[in-house]
């Protein structure tokens, strides 16, 4: 069809609709009234009102219209633009109008759903419609336009979520950069014994998973890693990356660990971060046997080899005690390096997901539990350990003074639904705490207790799982734990006191057991901040990541070509961290195969002739558009990173910045229109 391309002298004319929305409009607003006192504005050739305007009649409605009456400007009086304005664009463009000649005007969120008198409520929606009349005949003819995606895509962070998003994508061609802060993928998945609801061992899940990742062709795997540097936009992010020296050259270490057994530390002496600090390892170590990549890694706090320092060639004068038997172990491989230092990768990528995961709650939060304090009470992901077949203990339940508990007790929601430390339930605590309760009881044959405040178990089987464990003879107390301390008549044997109210009885509990668990809550990464900051990301007032809309683009961002992948969004289980790992891999792969990026036009643009060049609005730029030609000292602004937020227009002090959709006689021209008087 041949654009509609109005002349220089052509008079204006309108096309204004207003929409019932069913009852959502018209229920508070008289859409016929508003509907004839449009038809009386200067430049209005056509006014209707029609009971829904985004279906597809209402859209054919308008593009008849614009043929018959050669319409040149629209205004549709309806819901959100955030909704609809897309819907409305699409249809004028279809008529062979510039979709940019069109103007929404929000009357049901704006007016009928926030009103109770149906006489304002219908001046107020004769206001906003006078204002997007006087408004719309300054509109210009603006065009999108459009960027090329790079295929490759940025994954930060290796644990269930991030492994499972890079293998969708490797197997569908892509290229992925998997990068991960620890020397190994697996998050903490790779930490659990069992999984709920099906009880089946974390590691005969994930492994295979991770090993895929290890070999696939289509996966550049950085791990002790991180991202050092963001740059670029949608597309075409630029990303530079710092790999941390692990003294060891990947593409030489075999995995074979002959270097960890002649390390002259005949027996591992420092705490084993994996395992928490309950067991412990060598200088030279393997985080865990299935880790991915196979690659020892040295520690260079500890290893008797970094202890007197460098020597101005960057060589380390070895320590008397150190005979270098790792060095002599690995042999002709030579995958030892003791001058390695970190590197910095710069990739290209055009779509990045965060799979960044989250950290358990700080049990010391909490002192009146005495985490920390008294040696039997353990956290949730410690208990995980110590009854994993490859924990410190091979699978043996034994507390730290060498006995097995006979009686348990179970804390639920320890730094969750709590005014004092995290309000936000973490979703998971209730069922990994039923969880631990079997498999303590399986391990020990120990009585245990459960203390919870509300019992949850959202999602498929779970409240079957639940009615399992409950039949298996559990204790299961309805009321919050208030204290836990010593036993006074077995407090030398480490035995302590759980006192809580059974809210279901009314009765005050002192439980005397002999080791305590607490089921610790969920929180954001640690660095997540940091992350916030360097993506250019929004957190909730919690600290997750947050989302562009919780319904209709849970994986999106508010930055393009970013998405979110599992808890780095808020709590969640394995299967709905796997699920939003598909989701943003898939968002991902439909950017890519697209090929293209459609840039809105409502970016910024600067009058080179009367920009001063102070420089006030590059600070300002959240998305750091905008920089400063320093030949011609005039400010510039990328349209492909600018995301017409208008900082800049409104700090300028020249008035040199312009935007689009926004200029001075559009938004004047609004007001003036939205103040006029209307019928009484």
């Amino acid at each position: 069809m041949k654009p509609i391309v109005p002349k220089k002298n052509e008079p204006i004319r309108i096309g204004y609709y207003i929409c019932h929305c069913g009852t959502n409009i018209a229920g508070m607003v008289d859409v016929e009234a508003v509907a004839k006192y449009v038809a009386t504005l200067p430049n209005v050739a056509i006014s209707r009102n029609y009971k829904y305007m985004c279906s597809d009649p209402g859209q054919e409605l308008i593009q008849q219209d614009i043929r018959e009456h050669r319409l040149n400007r629209i205004v549709v009086e309806a819901c959100s633009p955030l909704l609809h304005e897309l819907t409305f664009r699409k249809a004028t463009e279809a008529a062979g109008l510039n979709p940019f000649y069109v103007q929404m005007v929000n009357t049901r969120e704006h007016n009928s759903w926030v009103h109770t008198d149906r006489t304002e409520a219908t001046r107020k929606a004769m206001a906003l419609a006078r204002a997007a009349i006087q408004r719309v005949p300054h509109h210009k003819p603006l065009e999108v336009k459009k960027v090329p995606v790079n295929p490759n895509v940025l994954i930060v962070g290796g644990g269930i979520a991030g492994i499972h998003a890079a293998l969708t994508l490797a197997n569908a061609g892509k290229m992925v950069y998997l990068v991960d802060k620890e020397a190994t993928i697996g998050g903490h998945m790779a930490m659990f014994d069992k999984t709920f609801p099906t009880l089946d061992c974390a590691m005969c899940v994930l492994s295979p998973k991770m090993a895929a990742v290890g070999s696939h062709p289509n996966i550049h795997l950085w791990t002790y890693s991180e991202v050092a540097k963001v740059d670029g936009y949608v597309g075409n992010f630029n990303i530079t990356v710092r790999r941390k020296p692990r003294y060891i050259l990947e593409d030489l270490c075999t995995g074979c660990q002959e270097c960890v057994d002649a390390c002259v530390f005949k027996e591992p002496k420092f705490p084993d971060k994996f395992n928490l600090g309950l067991g412990k390892r060598k200088p030279v170590f393997l985080p865990f046997a299935q880790a991915i990549p196979p690659v020892v890694m040295i520690d260079p706090e500890v290893c008797l080899n970094f202890k007197r320092g460098k020597n101005p060639d960057g060589t380390h004068t070895v320590s008397d005690k150190c005979k270098k038997t790792c060095v002599q172990a690995c042999g002709d491989r030579k995958a030892i390096d003791f001058k390695q230092t970190e590197e910095f990768k710069n990739i290209t990528v055009g779509t990045i997901i965060m799979a960044t995961g989250f950290q358990i709650f700080d049990a010391k939060r909490t002192p009146f539990y005495g985490y920390g304090v008294y040696p039997n009470v353990y956290n949730a992901l410690e208990i995980e350990r110590i009854i994993n077949a490859s924990g410190p203990t091979e699978g043996e339940l034994i507390m730290r003074n060498g006995q097995r508990p006979k009686k348990v007790a179970i804390v639920h929601c320890v730094g969750s639904r709590d005014e004092n430390t995290n309000r936000w339930c973490s979703r998971v605590c209730c069922l990994y705490s039923l969880k631990l309760a079997h498999l303590i009881k399986e391990h020990t044959n120990a009585e245990v207790y459960n203390f919870y405040i509300d019992m949850r178990t959202p999602g498929k089987s779970m409240e079957e799982f639940y009615n399992r464990i409950a039949e298996e003879g559990m204790h299961l107390i309805r009321g919050k734990v208030a204290d836990v301390y010593p036993d006074p008549n077995n407090g030398a044997t480490g035995r302590l006191v759980v006192q809580a109210e059974d809210t279901l009885t009314n009765k005050i509990l002192k439980i005397p057991v002999d080791m305590v668990v607490l089921g610790v809550g969920l929180e954001p990464q640690p660095d997540s901040e940091n992350l916030r900051r360097q993506f250019n990301l929004s957190c909730s007032s919690e600290g997750w990541f947050l989302e562009r809309h919780p319904k209709l683009a849970p994986v999106n961002t508010f930055t393009d070509g970013i998405f979110l992948a599992g808890c780095c969004q808020g709590p969640k289980d394995i299967p709905d961290s796997v699920a939003q790992a598909g989701a943003a891999a898939s968002e991902a792969f439909a950017l890519i195969d697209k090929g293209h990026v459609e840039q809105e036009p409502n970016t910024a643009y600067i009058l080179a002739d009367e920009c001063s060049g102070c420089k006030s609005c590059i600070p300002l730029c959240p998305y750091t558009a905008i920089t400063f030609d320093e030949e011609r000292k005039k400010a510039i602004i990328n349209e492909a990173l600018c995301k017409g937020c208008g900082t800049c227009v409104a700090a300028c002090p020249s008035g040199s910045i312009v935007q689009n959709l926004f200029e001075d006689e559009e938004i004047f021209s609004e007001i003036d229109g939205v103040l006029a008087p209307v019928p009484v």
